[in-house]
């Protein structure tokens, strides 16, 4: 049996209730309703064959460089094929994702990814390395063993193999005992030298920051909840002091959109997205779904799946046995804090009230922060 997540889901709501009248939500899903700031990579996956734009055309954060998505798809063509003779070409050409911070399209089988503006180049190489040397856990970029990213418009540009995504309208089919075993694996890997810290604590700084520098969403009620609820966190889940413990290999923004079988539609599933790939404390890579358990939103059957799995595969995340809440109540208190302020942040933007998801986030954070003598016996000073 899974221990009973810590104060703050108990009383944020119970485990399993329905976050939308008649279905209880997936986080799969759910986030994705949650999710306020696209430039924050959300769980929607970029090889999804969905293009983000096509689906918000009129939203205010699309790409500020109209130039770079038909200079990456003719980029792209180019190198599928260096000397077409003439001959039309075919292939299917789709952009996957068209965000500040990614721009992604596929051409046949083949995957580019522009990252987002003032990604550095040397930190990039690295983790492009580090998933060429792990094939049986990160999808494999293409190229040389140790492939060097190129520029189009001033942004860096990564190839890799089109990788099938996570059925979005199966959200039993979601599996989380695959991206369990594949989180285990990558956490008991040996990191490399000169690998740049993991940025969980860095991406909740970031979307606490865009909540406090946006106008609309300062003087709501449920914005100096999740503040207080921020305030409340212990230095190093907030970014601002290190991570305690043995750093370990850590993919930095794990949810089932970044789940792909590689070769499509029916090989084995892979880890994407390296961009938040790092050093630091691998409880960061289970505090998603976790939080999704605290706050009620997914299912206990789901969360027991994850967590068992990732325990016999021998992860080194949370004990082997027993409560591992002690490992997991910071990271998860964190990212429920940064997905609310995402929520507040977009909501605002859009000018509508929050979604029942999104309150839920809202109300795990005023939970937080009224009762502070359970929080100062799971927060280490």
């Amino acid at each position: 049996m899974t221990p009973d997540p810590p104060a703050l889901p108990a009383q944020a709501a119970p485990p399993g209730r329905p976050a939308r009248p008649g279905r209880p939500a997936r986080p799969d899903r759910a986030d994705r309703s949650a999710r306020p700031d696209r430039a924050d990579r959300s769980d929607r996956p970029e090889q999804s064959g969905r293009a983000d734009r096509s689906r918000h055309p009129d939203r205010a954060d699309r790409p500020d460089h109209p130039a770079l998505l038909p200079a990456l798809t003719a980029r792209l063509a180019a190198t599928v094929h260096p000397d077409p003779g003439g001959a039309p070409c075919s292939c299917v050409t789709s952009p996957l994702a068209d965000r500040p911070d990614a721009t992604v399209v596929r051409h046949a089988g083949t995957v580019a990814k522009a990252h987002a503006p003032g990604t550095d180049a040397t930190g990039l190489a690295r983790r492009l390395a580090t998933a060429a040397r792990l094939p049986d856990v990160l999808l494999a970029p293409l190229g040389p063993p140790a492939p060097e990213p190129t520029t189009v418009h001033g942004r860096l540009v990564t190839l890799w193999p089109y990788g099938a995504p996570v059925d979005p309208d199966d959200p039993d089919a979601a599996p989380w005992e695959a991206a369990a075993v594949l989180l285990a694996r990558l956490h008991r890997a040996a990191p490399p030298d000169g690998l740049p810290p993991m940025r969980g604590p860095e991406k909740a700084a970031l979307a606490v920051g865009r909540l406090r520098a946006a106008p609309d969403t300062a003087p709501h009620p449920a914005a100096s909840a999740v503040l207080r609820a921020w305030g409340a966190l212990p230095a190093r889940a907030r970014g601002e002091a290190p991570m305690s413990g043995t750093p370990a290999l850590c993919h930095g923004d794990l949810h089932l959109g970044q789940l792909v079988r590689h070769p499509a539609p029916d090989g084995p599933w892979r880890l994407i997205d390296v961009d938040d790939l790092g050093l630091g404390d691998p409880a960061w890579d289970l505090a998603r779904p976790a939080a999704w358990y605290a706050c009620g939103l997914l299912p206990p059957d789901e969360w027991t799946r994850f967590l068992t799995a990732y325990r016999e595969a021998g992860g080194p995340a949370v004990p082997a046995d027993g409560d591992p809440w002690a490992a997991l109540d910071v990271p998860a208190r964190a990212l429920t804090v940064q997905t609310a302020a995402r929520a507040l942040t977009k909501a605002a933007a859009a000018r509508r009230p929050l979604d029942e998801v999104e309150l839920a986030l809202v109300d795990a954070c005023a939970r937080m922060s009224s009762v502070p003598h359970q929080l100062t016996r799971r927060f280490p000073a």
